[in-house]
This record gives C-alpha cells, structure tokens and sequence, in this order.
C-alpha cells in the first residue's frame, strides 16, 4: 500500500526556519512518484485545508499560495521519491498541521494523503 510520510514538524519561534519532508513508501502498480505533481496543505485550527505549494512532477515548476511566496520553497528529489518544503521567516499564522499530497496527473484532484505533521510558530 502507497503511504506518504511527512516529517519535520515541530515548535519553532517567530522569524524562524522549519524544513520538511514527505517521503513515499510501499509503492504498488500504477504508483510512480515521478509521475505525479505533488503539494504541500496545511490545516489551522477551525480552518478550512488550504494549498500551500504544488510542484510539477518533473520539479520544473512551483505554484505557491500569495501568502507564502517568498518565504517557503518547495522542491523534489524524484530518486529518493521525496517532497521537501523549506519554510523560512515563519509567522504565528503560519501554525497549522502540514499535510503532503499526491495531486492526479492532470493536477486537479488529491489521491493521496499523508498523515499530517503539526508546525507551531510560537515565541
């Protein structure tokens, strides 16, 4: 069975930098990570799921949402079929569980979730 695993999260203070990884495991027929584009959401509490990053399956292109561009950096290494998202500068708003996401070729669904890792922005 495909899973997805996230790690990385944790406390970090205001202004500081995480860094955090998704790594996909126990892959089966039909599942090659380096086919499909990946993302990074996040869910603060009593929030909706938001997008944060996507990046293309071959890694040429990024997407991220207004409020973090310049800041987070997402970014892929298809031979250790891993997702990365290095965030810098980070604001208490920015506290939320992280979840990596494999999204369908075409990009427009998920179709695969990772279990979520908490980050908490807080002095």
């Amino acid at each position: 069975q495909v899973r997805l695993v996230e790690s990385g999260g944790g406390l970090v203070q205001p202004g500081g930098s995480l860094s955090l990884s998704c790594a996909a495991s126990g892959f089966s027929s039909g599942f090659t990570f380096s086919r499909f584009p990946m993302s990074w959401y996040r869910q603060a509490p009593g929030k909706e799921r938001e997008l944060v990053a996507t990046i293309s399956s071959a890694g040429d292109t990024t997407t991220y949402r207004h409020s973090v561009k310049g800041r987070f950096t997402i970014s892929r290494d298809n031979a250790k079929n891993t997702v990365y998202l290095q965030m810098s500068s980070l604001k208490s708003e920015d506290t939320a569980v992280f979840y990596c996401a494999a999204q369908s070729s075409d990009g427009l669904r998920v179709i695969l979730w990772g279990q979520g890792t908490q980050v908490t922005v807080s002095s």
